[in-house]
């Protein structure tokens, strides 16, 4: 243990401890801007520099470690003239039109500058300007970047895409695209943790809020809505609710008071997915010896678009489910224009509220729209996107009463909503894998095993008989790690799911931003809880989705069940 002083406060913590960390543990708390504890620790930004006495220059408190005696001062005129000025110069090389930004209001920068009461710049601005494909998912906006690297390390050390790097030397350091690259060039997932975890703007979704409000507006257009299972249990977030208002039905309301016309659950489609996808596992384990294993989960577009990148022979072990966003609308725009609406599919506007950057890029893949009136889904919006729309339309959720998803789309069980969570997909294709094998359900829980925010977990359970070893991975970094283990023979599974982000949807990069906070796991369990009030835990259970195989689509793997609900993941 090493004994100092912070801020005249005796402090006694392990050799080896930041002075940052240290601090925390005496109460007082140093602003920082580059750090992420564990990913970036550089001290790039200087913002949380202290002055240790006896010592003439200042030191970066969050890579700098405690020594036996040490004696500092968090707050000092020194210290506090240095972070004023080091905050001025980053404003002087960003651009500061903050009323303008996405980030306005939730800006680490932007604080920052309130509470060290910055009013003015005394520095000629100059900041960088840089050409961006703005009809790609998410944008780059240079000139908002303050160079702290968190993209650069987050794409690197947790997702191993080494998309983003440092360019250039000197004066004109810079982040840009790594081998000089553009972003339609790069290998990238569009999984978004670079946004989630950039403190300012300068990456942010494309914004399609006024795409879906002009087609709300058109009388001309049926809008219809889904919202996915993790969106419900992190939408309160950027709206300051508290959680007993956050909840899914008011959820329902609000969307529906932004006037769109018929409020689904993407749950029915996650519930189809999983009729679809455990069958076709079933129907490859009953004939083993005619495909290649392991078969992988392919509602994740980050994780597909991974996977066709980085190991492009294993795209065919991918399951030719769809994701249950693109069945969704391949449904709504065939069953529900038919059968329900009788209208022609063309009026229909097909919109998803998603926690999920990729699956802008997803509902554009001409591979995947099948339903024969233009695309399947025609616009996403984030959990993010979907707050400001709500705030822009001066729609407060809090003065709503809750209100029911409309029918015969808006019925879900527990087990479409755990699909927000890294495992939830495998334990509820486990479920009704039980059923398809042994003819009666299993207990709800049996499969809990996948559950948890360990990188890589492993599962060994035999169903009638026969042995099934399965995994679960979120992450693309563990992605790596495992894919490369079940190439070398290390490794060997049936069947696995993987989850592009951190948590899975639940920390999807399209998810409101916490500052300094992961919120997946708290998500993750506000969406069990859901599973657990359930009364329907077993997607086979669905009455939605058993009268969709009823009227329109026979049964699962029919025919038509291949030509709306499958795709091709080679083309």
């Amino acid at each position: 243990m090493v004994n100092l002083t912070i801020d005249n406060k005796r402090v006694k913590v392990p050799e080896g401890t930041t002075i940052l960390k240290a601090a925390l543990t005496a109460g007082v708390e140093i602003p920082t801007l580059c750090y992420l504890e564990n990913l970036n620790e550089i001290g790039a930004c200087r913002i949380c520099c202290v002055e240790i006495e006896g010592k003439e220059t200042l030191v970066a408190s969050c890579n700098t470690k405690v020594e036996e005696g040490m004696v500092i001062y968090t707050s000092s005129p020194k210290a506090h003239y240095a972070r004023r000025m080091n905050l001025q110069i980053i404003l002087s090389q960003h651009d500061f039109r903050c009323a303008a930004c996405h980030r306005n209001g939730s800006c680490s920068l932007q604080k920052l500058c309130a509470d060290m009461n910055i009013n003015d710049v005394p520095f000629k601005q100059d900041f960088e300007k840089s050409e961006w494909d703005l009809s790609f998912p998410f944008i780059r906006d240079a000139g908002k970047c303050i160079k702290c690297m968190r993209c650069v390390q987050i794409c690197d050390k947790v997702q191993s895409l080494n998309v983003w790097d440092i360019v250039n030397t000197g004066k004109r350091t810079s982040v840009g695209l790594s081998k000089m690259r553009t972003i339609t060039e790069a290998d990238c997932s569009i999984c978004g943790q670079c946004i989630t975890h950039c403190p300012t703007g300068a990456l942010h979704e494309r914004d399609d809020v006024r795409k879906v409000m002009d087609a709300i507006s058109d009388p001309d257009k049926i809008v219809v809505a889904q919202v996915a299972p993790a969106v419900r249990a992190a939408w309160g977030e950027g709206l300051k609710l508290p959680e007993e208002m956050a909840t899914e039905k008011r959820m329902a309301a609000a969307i529906r008071a932004l006037g769109v016309d018929y409020v689904f659950d993407t749950n029915f489609g996650a519930d189809l997915t999983i009729m679809e996808e455990a069958n076709e596992f079933v129907e490859r384990m009953t004939h083993h010896t005619h495909y290649q294993w392991p078969m992988f989960t392919s509602c994740c577009p980050g994780w597909v678009r991974f996977v066709k990148s980085q190991y492009p022979a294993m795209t065919k072990q991918l399951s030719t489910a769809k994701s249950p966003q693109q069945m969704f609308g391949a449904v709504t725009k065939t069953y529900f224009a038919e059968k329900v609406l009788d209208v022609d599919p063309e009026k229909i506007f097909c919109v998803s509220i998603m926690p999920c950057t990729a699956k802008k890029a997803e509902c554009a893949l001409p591979n995947i729209n099948d339903a024969g009136a233009g695309r399947d889904v025609d616009a996403v919006l984030t959990t993010r996107e979907f707050d400001r729309m709500l705030r822009s339309e001066l729609i407060c959720p809090e003065s709503l009463e809750e209100e029911e998803f409309d029918s015969p789309l808006g019925m879900g069980t527990g087990a479409g909503v755990i699909f927000g969570a890294t495992g939830g997909v495998m334990e509820a294709a486990l479920r009704t894998a039980y059923y398809i094998l042994n003819k009666e359900n299993p207990k709800p829980d049996a499969f809990k095993i996948v559950r948890g925010l360990d990188g890589v977990k492993e599962a060994s359970v035999e169903i009638a008989g026969i042995p099934i070893k399965a995994a679960v991975v979120h992450g693309l970094g563990n992605t790596r790690k495992l894919i490369e283990k079940i190439q070398s023979g290390e490794a060997e599974y049936d069947f696995v799911e993987i989850m592009a982000c951190p948590g899975g949807c639940s920390g999807g990069g399209g998810q409101p931003v916490t500052e300094g906070l992961e919120m997946a796991g708290e998500r993750g369990k506000k969406l069990y809880a859901l599973d657990e009030s359930n009364p329907l835990r077993f997607s086979h259970e669905n009455p939605s989705v058993i009268m969709l195989y009823k009227q329109y689509l026979e049964k699962p793997l029919s025919h038509k069940a291949h030509k709306l609900l499958h795709t091709n993941h080679m083309g």
